[in-house]
């Protein structure tokens, strides 16, 4: 059965709230779910819906994947729920190849131990309820992969960004890589580190013809040749004076990557020099959990904390569309009252235009607990869903005044 956002929230607020109005362009959507989730996701592999992928992380085994779409001419939400009762999910990835294929990690009691794995979920090429069938969808296909022999504490599984057929999956102090074929998804190569912590989490770099993987571990950020599993390509030593929890490579500038960690601080870093950060911000109150760049206009970063805020930076000055004369806040702290009021200048053919100052440009604070996840659409690049713990996932737009200051 299909369900709508208002059927949502009228169960978060048992029958007595009605649902949100209307997107308008500043405006944000609230989609509530009945369990409390800390995993999200946006569709990567098709750019024409602006489709959200969500799950819950329930104790009890009627965890739920709700495939989340949003009608832009009515501004209205419609979802269809998935049941997922293989163990309360921790991360979600989704495939920039296959748009019905997502990586789900998850934990389980075995038992009286808890453990992790990871799974490949296949969604049905129809997303239209069958008749007969029962109040949640199911999989077309569910793959657990092979990695009881590496480790119990799964961090995440990513898809590489060029290779359909390649995986990787972060697993304690290892990184498995994985290689899609018709029978079953087999182990290939393992990545060992030695002598660090477990990995916090890590991610396909999208540089180098995707030879390298980037891990977190403690407060350091290291990266490594895949094809030399043993070779560490770069090393980022102490990146964060705590741990780090989330990075992102720029999608349109080499070399470039975000981190967020538990001091509070998002830095942006060129890992040609990893003696120091190119831009900081310190807006946040509290441990940053997910860092994105704007897939489109790569000075837009977003990040969501334990703080219970998701926040809108301007880092235009180390951006793919760096004006050529500019000042701001690199390399530096800020505060988080926010707002940008400095102008900096650039030339056009018509003369002298404004560029938006680098620092805060908005804080979004909807939610009411730790917001474990912040994604943008790759259909709308203005366009971007946060998750709280708390089982509210949100839909925001960035605030139109920025947005024609970018275009215009």
């Amino acid at each position: 059965m299909a369900n709508s956002c208002q059927i949502c929230w009228y169960r978060e607020n048992n029958k007595r709230t009605p649902p949100p109005a209307p997107m308008e362009e500043n405006n944000s959507l609230v989609y509530g779910l009945e369990f409390q989730a800390r995993a999200l996701a946006s569709q990567q592999a098709e750019s024409n819906d602006v489709r959200f992928f969500v799950a819950t992380q329930s104790l009890k085994p009627n965890n739920q994947l709700h495939v989340v779409d949003l009608n832009e001419d009515s501004s209205a939400l419609q979802s269809r729920i998935f049941a997922h009762p293989y163990g309360e999910v921790w991360r979600l990835a989704a495939s920039p190849h296959d748009p019905r294929l997502l990586a789900s990690c998850y934990s389980l009691l075995k038992g009286t131990q808890v453990t992790m794995q990871t799974a490949l979920l296949s969604l049905p090429e129809s997303l239209e309820p069958k008749d007969g069938e029962q109040e949640f969808l199911a999989f077309e296909q569910v793959e657990t992969l092979a990695t009881d022999a590496y480790g119990s504490e799964i961090r995440t599984t990513e898809f590489h960004p060029t290779d359909a057929n390649q995986l990787a999956c972060v697993v304690d102090g290892k990184v498995v890589l994985f290689a899609r074929a018709e029978a079953a998804t087999r182990v290939v190569a393992e990545i060992n580190a030695k002598n660090v912590p477990k990995f916090t989490s890590g991610r396909w770099s999208h540089f180098h013809q995707g030879n390298q993987f980037i891990t977190l571990h403690d407060c350091s950020v290291r990266s490594y040749d895949v094809r030399d599993p043993n070779h560490v390509v770069w090393c980022i030593e102490e990146a964060h004076s705590q741990l780090v929890r989330d990075l992102d490579c720029n999608p349109n500038k080499q070399c470039h990557i975000v981190t967020g960690g538990d001091d509070g601080v998002l830095k942006v870093w060129d890992f040609r020099n990893t003696k120091e950060h190119v831009f900081a911000r310190s807006d946040h109150h509290h441990w940053i959990w997910s860092v994105r760049f704007n897939t489109y206009h790569d000075q837009l970063i977003l990040s969501s904390g334990s703080d219970g805020k998701v926040l809108l930076t301007c880092a235009g000055s180390v951006s793919s569309e760096a004006p050529e004369a500019g000042t701001g806040d690199v390399g530096g702290g800020g505060g988080s009252s926010g707002g940008v009021t400095e102008q900096v200048l650039g030339s056009t053919a018509e003369g002298p235009r404004e560029h938006l100052a680098d620092g805060l440009l908005q804080t979004f604070d909807q939610h009411e607990d730790s917001v474990y996840g912040v994604e943008w659409s790759t259909a709308d690049p203005w366009m971007f869903a946060s998750l709280s713990y708390d089982g509210r996932m949100i839909i925001s737009k960035v605030p139109k005044q920025y947005k024609y200051q970018i275009l215009l």
